[in-house]
């Protein structure tokens, strides 16, 4: 609830100073999505998570079928195809894909049937993976296509993966992810678009492009750095006050340098502190979990959360490209407010039936 407050705060902060009345009216909207989120949050916290054990095999196919809809019929953002236009709202089907995968690859890897230490059985594990990816690279949106792939990884990881075939992972890995770095260098048959290649190169040369494609990045770790330790006071950010910040995203791909630029190093820290405890207590439900199921699924929406917070605030100073992957909890956007509210739900789920359990036994 801190988090979603901070983002409000900060939403309307980027909003006022932006200074048009849609702008300004973007943390009214952020609050209808989180009062949706939370009507969700309650009715899965309600449910007994064991029973989308069958249902995993619903939600994931229907993901598929949003994620396919989305290409043919979805409204092009940004270069990006990934919104469904629903008339009141629009609907970004990667968001809620994320949770099906993390849902689908827990009732997987939990069955009696599934052995991880089968080649067939990881390589099932990587199919239901590389589909959704695949589609939602087809967007294009490669930084959540990218976001599915830790997710998985970590998953089959902790499904009990021996180290034999670890490091025969690894070493493919390496293997293709040299062929395709090279196939980008040498310009063969390139697989990113040339906008996509000027932002990676861009990433490794700042001084690049600084007036076009540069510009964003260096000026969000200029609000970054000015912010000092105490900021410059909330809705005083001048960097964002100014419009040197990009403004049609400084509301949720930059919302944390606008929160560092205006509350300093102490305010950017608490905030760390907060996405820490959110994180303890998420990987602490899923190791005190009783069954494999959750444990499963608590792993995976740890690492999507660590995932977004890592890329996000990554780019936000320089540590990371830009890919437009929104901070959880606090940047503006319906989706992905309502599935991190979804998948928190199924967390207080798994933690409500383990003290049940912890009850009943004594």
């Amino acid at each position: 609830m801190l988090l979603l407050a901070t983002g409000v705060v900060f939403i309307h902060s980027t909003g006022s100073q932006i200074g048009s009345r849609a702008a300004m009216s973007f943390w009214e909207k952020q609050l209808i999505w989180i009062a949706a989120g939370m009507g969700g949050y309650f009715i899965t916290a309600r449910l007994d998570y064991r029973k989308l054990i069958p249902w995993s095999a619903v939600f994931y196919p229907v993901a598929l079928a949003l994620l396919v809809t989305v290409l043919f019929f979805g409204k092009k953002v940004n270069g990006a195809t990934s919104w469904i236009n629903l008339g009141l709202f629009q609907l970004q089907p990667s968001e809620f894909a994320k949770l099906a995968v993390i849902l689908f690859l827990a009732a997987l890897h939990s069955s009696a049937l599934f052995k991880i230490r089968k080649i067939g059985h990881i390589l099932l594990s990587l199919a239901v993976l590389a589909v959704p990816a695949a589609l939602i690279a087809s967007e294009p949106d490669f930084g959540s296509a990218a976001v599915l792939v830790p997710i998985g990884m970590v998953m089959i990881f902790a499904a009990g993966l021996n180290r034999r075939l670890i490091l025969v992972a690894l070493a493919i890995s390496a293997v293709v992810a040299g062929a395709l770095i090279a196939n980008e260098v040498l310009e063969v048959r390139p697989l990113l678009k040339d906008y996509q290649r000027e932002r990676i190169l861009v990433f490794l040369n700042p001084e690049r492009d600084l007036a076009r494609r540069g510009y964003n990045a260096y000026q969000s770790r200029l609000a970054v750095g000015s912010g000092g330790w105490l900021g410059k006071g909330i809705g005083q950010g001048t960097q964002n006050l100014l419009g040197f910040l990009p403004q049609s995203v400084s509301n949720n791909d930059f919302i944390f340098s606008v929160l560092a630029e205006e509350t300093g190093f102490v305010g950017a820290m608490l905030l760390l502190l907060g996405y820490v405890i959110l994180l303890y207590t998420v990987l602490r439900t899923a190791f005190l979990a009783q069954d494999h199921f959750a444990q499963q699924i608590g792993i995976g929406f740890a690492t999507l959360i660590f995932v977004h917070l890592f890329i996000n605030i990554g780019m936000s100073v320089g540590l990371m490209p830009i890919t437009g992957l929104p901070l959880p909890l606090l940047s503006y956007g319906g989706s992905f407010v309502v599935s991190m509210l979804l998948g928190l739900g199924l967390m207080q789920s798994i933690y409500r039936r383990n003290r049940i359990i912890q009850e009943e036994e004594q």
